[in-house]
């Protein structure tokens, strides 16, 4: 008899997993807290690399296609000065496809395919080790027996408690995310400042990025130091006067927030700001660096529910990886007494390359949002080709 295996959450952890065993022939349950697969938006932009995102896509079948949509001349890279001088400008050469960009939602949908989701399926709490197998208690009071629970469930996993205590932790680093629309037609000056990749400008301990996606659509950060009740709390500011506290719902009080904490700065990186039409506030949490647990029999983790780290362009890449090889290992055990074997093996494997890029993240992180801006420039330097 085939196991019972269910995977929880449909993001690029969980769909790569998903879609591979599905490949190989194997039954998967995909569980989704969401209602339908547009029910919120998708998000950004994420570049693939070779060798990781690319390689699991591979895995997956789906290589080809991902090519077709995906923007290789989203991996131009151009730095500004706070004052809007021109510090680099990366072009990508011809027939560079390192690092393509691909919005999420057109990857979502690439790796949804024909698989079955169960949407609107809230998962609470997971209970190894029952008599049948693995418990699954949902929100609407149903239960389910599994003989392996995948959590690809993100930052706050509901399964990460049945294999780790581990909380994640605030890193210090907070983003508020804004959005520009149809930016050739109504902002053409801004949509030549962002190019075809991405526009950064950094400062003492904060940072403007806007990257292009798809469709003239364009995601702006405001990046900066602070600590997480800073919205509320009068006596730690982030330079704007926030006597009254910041509504964080309120779009103009926090547009006129973020003008002032980036004032001084060039009149056309500010218009990044001015012209936004929403507001999404982003603290930025971790786990620990080097997150490992004892094995547990019948669960195990993914992506960011087993090693959530900045967002700096590696942990949808590793997600979807090791979405690819769990899915690989379970379809090549011998037998359903094998598969705790190949979890296991596949866990060390997971935690040792996690925790290199984990350290690689935190470490760029504390670069990129520093008290010293030619930190952030310096980086890119050793990592952009030359």
């Amino acid at each position: 008899m085939r196991p019972r295996i269910a995977v929880i959450g449909s993001g690029p952890a969980g769909l790569a997993f998903a879609r591979v065993l599905h490949r190989h022939g194997h039954p998967v349950t995909v569980l989704e807290r969401d209602p339908g697969r547009d029910a919120r938006p998708a998000g950004g932009t994420l570049d693939l690399h070779e060798g990781l995102g690319q390689l699991a896509l591979e895995k997956a079948g789906v290589l080809a296609e991902f090519q077709a949509l995906s923007r290789p001349e989203g991996q131009a890279m151009r730095i500004l000065d706070a004052d809007g001088t021109v510090l680099r400008d990366w072009q990508p050469r011809p027939g560079d496809r390192a690092n393509p960009e691909i919005d999420r939602g057109q990857l979502r949908d690439l790796l949804l395919g024909p698989l079955d989701v169960q949407w609107g399926r809230d998962v609470t709490q997971v209970a190894p080790q029952s008599r049948d197998g693995v418990l699954v208690h949902f929100a609407d009071g149903r239960q389910k027996t599994f003989d392996l629970v995948i959590g690809a469930d993100g930052a706050w996993s509901r399964v990460r408690p049945a294999v780790s205590s581990a909380t994640p932790q605030y890193t210090g680093v907070t983003l508020v995310e804004s959005s520009l629309d149809d930016i050739d037609t109504r902002h053409p000056d801004l949509a030549r400042l962002v190019g075809d990749g991405s526009v950064a400008v950094y400062g003492v301990n904060r940072a403007l990025v806007a990257q292009r996606n798809s469709g003239g659509h364009v995601k702006v950060y405001a990046q900066f130091r602070v600590p997480l009740d800073w919205h509320t709390n009068p006596d730690r500011q982030t330079g704007a006067n926030q006597r009254a506290g910041l509504g964080l719902t309120d779009v103009e009080a926090v547009r006129s927030s973020l003008l002032a904490l980036f004032d001084g700065w060039a009149a056309p990186v500010l218009d990044l700001l001015r012209h936004s039409t929403a507001f999404v506030h982003r603290p930025l949490y971790t786990l620990p660096v080097s997150h490992t647990w004892a094995h547990v029999s019948g669960v195990t983790l993914l992506g960011d529910a087993a090693h959530l780290m900045p967002p700096l362009g590696a942990g949808a890449n590793l997600a979807l990886l090791e979405g690819a090889e769990l899915a690989e290992s379970i379809a090549a055990a011998p037998g359903p007494g094998d598969l705790d074997e190949a979890v296991r093996a596949f866990e060390e494997q997971m935690w040792a390359r996690a925790g290199k890029w984990a350290n690689i993240t935190m470490a760029g992180l504390e670069r990129l949002v520093s008290p010293d801006p030619s930190e952030a420039l310096a980086l890119f330097d050793e990592v952009q080709p030359s």
